[in-house]
Order: structure tokens, then sequence, then C-alpha cells
């Protein structure tokens, strides 16, 4: 279930990328203010997963639907939660690592077969025939970014604010440029590198983007990790922009200017990977 120190990235796809009663129902949502801001959003996902597991276990409930609205380009873009998919995999992450007895205590079998349903459904792309929708608007990390998601946006797109109560660090692109990068990155990856871990993260996230409408919006929010970083910090990060050099040195040749580039990057973020184990 989504953490409070986590970081994000999602796609907010236009209204007509959705069908005639989704549209409907997007627009009032958004029409009539009902979205939650992105620094609210992040707890309210925690609260609904937390009620909807404790209320008896018998079935998995039917959440209402919820997004985040964004105005880009004189159009309205919407990021559904998908509340349903996060309560069955809080279900289904509930019972790892535990013994069996006390996991069916906890999540009894036939929820346990009801999460593990709605997760194999929206995986294998039911979803997208059904209703025509992607199956996940939103990915979720905790303690940390996934290095392969800076391949997907550019340093000069960070949006940065650090006065007052909230802080902010986001990255807000075109998912045509995202998929340029992507695309770009996985050929590099696999030209130096071949079937390396990197080279197949970098490929799943690919096929993701290619989910979901031309005319999206692809955003990677630091979310709560701002709260946990000095600001200098945040100020100086230029995390894309040393995936960008690392790639660019792959792609010259220069094994040694990328594994300095890839260094550095590690080494920043392993700071915050280890303040999880000071929690």
């Amino acid at each position: 279930m989504p953490s409070l120190f986590a970081s994000y990235l999602r796609v907010y796809e236009p209204l007509t990328a959705f069908d005639r009663e989704r549209q409907i129902f997007w627009r009032e949502y958004a029409r009539e203010g009902r979205d939650l801001g992105l620094v609210e959003g992040p707890a309210r996902q925690r609260t609904a997963v937390l009620e909807a597991l404790g209320a008896g276990w018998t079935r998995l409930p039917d959440l209402p639907d919820e997004a985040y609205v964004l105005e880009w380009d004189n159009a309205v873009l919407v990021c559904p939660w998908n509340l349903r998919l996060r309560v069955a995999e809080a279900a289904l992450n509930a019972r790892d690592g535990v013994p069996a007895v006390l996991a069916d205590a906890f999540v009894p079998p036939v929820l346990a077969g009801q999460a593990k349903a709605v997760v194999e459904d929206w995986r294998s792309g039911a979803k997208v025939l059904e209703q025509g929708v992607p199956r996940v608007h939103e990915q979720i990390s905790t303690w940390g970014v996934p290095l392969r998601w800076f391949a997907f946006v550019d340093l000069d797109e960070r949006e940065i604010a650090l006065t007052g109560r909230r802080r902010v660090l986001r990255y807000r692109t075109e998912i045509s440029k995202a998929r340029r990068r992507a695309h770009r990155a996985v050929s590099v990856l696999r030209k130096s590198l071949g079937d390396a871990p990197i080279t197949e993260a970098v490929e799943e996230g690919t096929r993701w983007l290619e989910e979901f409408h031309p005319r999206s919006v692809v955003e990677l929010d630091y979310g709560g990790l701002v709260n946990l970083l000095p600001e200098d910090n945040l100020t100086e990060d230029d995390s894309p922009g040393l995936v960008a050099a690392g790639l660019s040195a792959l792609s010259r040749g220069d094994a040694e200017s990328a594994s300095e580039a890839y260094e550095k990057l590690v080494a920043r973020w392993r700071v915050v990977q280890l303040l999880e184990r000071c929690n």
C-alpha cells in the first residue's frame, strides 16, 4: 500500500481516452472540483486502503472512483487511482512472508482468491478490452525513485517549490517525449549491456507508456521524499541529467564516464534508502 515516503510515476489521460460514460463522469468530477491535490492524495489513498482491508476481510469492496486532475494545454486530463486494484495488491502483499496459518487468519483464502483475480485481470489487459482504459495510471515506489524513471523525463522539465509548508519537486512532460526517450534508452542499453536487469526494467516501463493515449502527460513526482531531503539537495538534484549523461556515454562507448554517472546517481539515492532502516 502507498507509503507517505514514496515517489510516483503517473500518466494523465485526456477525457477522449475513455468511453462515453467515463468521459461524462470524469468531466463532472473535474468541474465540481472533487479531486484532491498531489499532497493530500497519497494520504487519502492510504487511508482508503487501510479502511477497506479492515472491514471484516469478507470481500473486496466497491470503492469510489477517484483521480488526480490536471489542466494541460487547455484540456482536462485525469489520472485514476484504481483503488480496488490497490486494495487487492495490499491484500496479497499482506500474506507475503507470513506463515500459512497466520496468513489465512489475516487474509482468508476466499478474499486472497478475489484479490488475485482482480490483479491478474488488470495485468492481463482485460480491462483494456472491456472498458477501453489502460490498467494502471500510477506507479508507486517507497523510499526512493527507481533510476529507470529518470530516463523518461528531462532536467529542464523540473518544477520545484520549496517555500511554505508544502514542498514539491516533480517533472511533467508530454508522453510522446517520454516515449522517445524511453525507446532511445532501451536501444542504447540493449546495444551496450544486452539482457541486463536495467535493460529489461526500462523495456517494461516503455511498454507501460505505450498503453496510453498519445496526448497524455507523464509526471514523475518526488512525493513525500521531499520531506526527507535538505533543501540544498533538492535544489541541486540533477538525477535526470545524470541518467542522460550516462546513456550518452554508453552510446559513445565511454564506459568510464557512464559508470561515473551511474555511481553518483546510486550514491545519491542510497542515502534515502538507508533512511528506511532508521525509520
